[in-house]
């Protein structure tokens, strides 16, 4: 076995002055997070492809489905949980679950993909998907809870693989397909949140045909996927190590901060319908606000990355969205609520800046695509192992106090923290590790 170190690296400060700006913006987009980035399976070649639209078509109605299960529970929670008796901690847990999997499950994602292909692995996962949202809409309390570990599993593994086939399909055009990429998460986002109530209300004021609809969109984007199986994508065998991830301070506050941003990401997903129709609003007009909240992101998804890497380092952009974000989660919670709709939109604006900008510093923070891939997978692993930890909490307070006012207490102690992290994650420095090619 042949070892040859390639890149030892500190924590040492990038000189971006000394890089032009168009380079800068190019090595941006070519080092996008891509789960195969570091198998064995690594490309040759970028694949001529036959249709590209029939792959595009797939990749965007595939994105639209790893939302719509997380967002649709939220307006239906209330009523979920007084049809099942559900306790808040228990609401909460149920909240909880889907993003503890997307950690949990996430690892599995290359590991699969080196066994069975990356194209056989989205097909069959989206089957899961769709039997998970089957089986949270049946068999009771039961069905609800093991219907949303298996949706949350899928999620997992898809998230991390789509960026892959993105990149090694689309490669020159990385950047767009990126945005185009994230645009179809919110979408999905938002119109789970947005329609699932009146869904509801159609179907003889159903929960369970509610959030049993968004099976079908899952069995669609699986129809389409399946001419992608047939596929076939030259490679050679090239195998990379990276050592130290662990050890290095850097990559831990990537991690933290990708963890603390999604567990309000979480919370608002789980929880916001609910506080807004406890303070007056009907189920539907609570789920048309997150809805909407939501479709803001995709300004801010788009813009907050492209400003971030204007400056010298990503501080003052991460403080600037978190403020956001603090801003319109207190506003929602505490403010008058005539002026609701302008503090969803501060707090949609906030939030697509936050996620946006916790997958650039992972691309930023990276000297090359294979330490990025390792960084991804650190960063969601125990980023979202952390972030279920949020909407669970929530539920305990509940709980506990019977309203919603002390949760100002954990939106301040984890904006904070996730402030704190950021400004650690966002100096311009590559984390220190010794990527090796066997």
């Amino acid at each position: 076995m042949n070892l040859e170190t390639e890149n030892p690296m500190s924590s040492q400060q990038v000189d971006n002055s000394s890089i032009p700006q168009a380079k800068r913006t190019a090595e941006l987009e070519e080092l996008l997070i891509d789960a195969e980035a570091d198998d064995e399976q690594v490309q040759q070649s970028h694949p001529i492809l036959r249709r590209p639209w029939l792959l595009l078509l797939g990749l965007i109605l595939v994105a639209l489905n790893l939302r719509p299960a997380l967002s649709s529970m939220a307006p239906m929670l209330s009523e979920v949980s007084k049809t099942l008796g559900l306790s808040a901690a228990q609401a909460g847990l149920l909240t909880t679950l889907p993003v503890l999997c997307l950690g949990l499950f996430a690892p599995l994602a290359p590991v699969l993909a080196r066994r069975f292909g990356a194209e056989r692995v989205v097909l069959g996962i989206l089957l899961m998907l769709a039997g998970g949202i089957i089986l949270r809409s049946s068999l009771g309390e039961i069905g609800l809870f093991a219907g949303s570990v298996l949706a949350g599993a899928s999620i997992g593994v898809i998230g991390v693989l789509l960026p892959g086939i993105v990149k090694r399909d689309f490669a020159k055009h990385a950047g767009t397909m990126t945005g185009v990429y994230t645009m179809a998460l919110c979408l999905g986002a938002a119109m789970a949140a947005g329609a699932t109530v009146p869904l509801s209300e159609h179907f003889d004021k159903s929960w369970a045909l509610g959030l049993g609809f968004w099976v079908v969109p899952a069995l669609v984007a699986a129809i389409f996927w399946l001419p992608q199986v047939g596929q076939k994508h030259g490679a050679h065998n090239v195998a990379y190590r990276v050592r130290g991830l662990l050890r290095d301070p850097l990559a831990w506050q990537v991690t933290l901060y990708m963890g603390l941003q999604s567990s309000l990401a979480y919370i608002v997903f789980g929880w916001l319908p609910s506080i807004l129709i406890g303070r007056g609003l009907t189920p539907t007009q609570a789920g048309l606000v997150l809805s909407g909240s939501v479709i803001v992101q995709l300004a801010s998804s788009l813009a907050a990355p492209w400003l971030a890497t204007r400056g010298k380092d990503q501080r003052l952009a991460i403080v600037i969205v978190m403020l956001l974000t603090l801003g319109g989660l207190f506003g929602c919670l505490y403010a008058p609520i005539d002026g609701l709709w302008g503090w969803a939109i501060l707090l949609g604006l906030g939030q697509g800046g936050t996620f946006s900008l916790a997958l650039t510093l992972i691309v930023l923070r990276s000297r090359d695509a294979h330490v990025a891939a390792n960084l991804s997978s650190m960063a969601q692993g125990f980023g979202y192992t952390l972030a279920s930890m949020g909407p669970f909490a929530v539920g305990i307070v509940h709980d506990w106090t019977g309203g919603w006012n002390a949760l100002g207490w954990i939106f301040g102690i984890i904006g904070l923290g996730a402030i704190i992290a950021g400004l650690g994650a966002g100096r311009s420095l590559y984390v220190q590790v010794e990527s090796e090619k066997v």
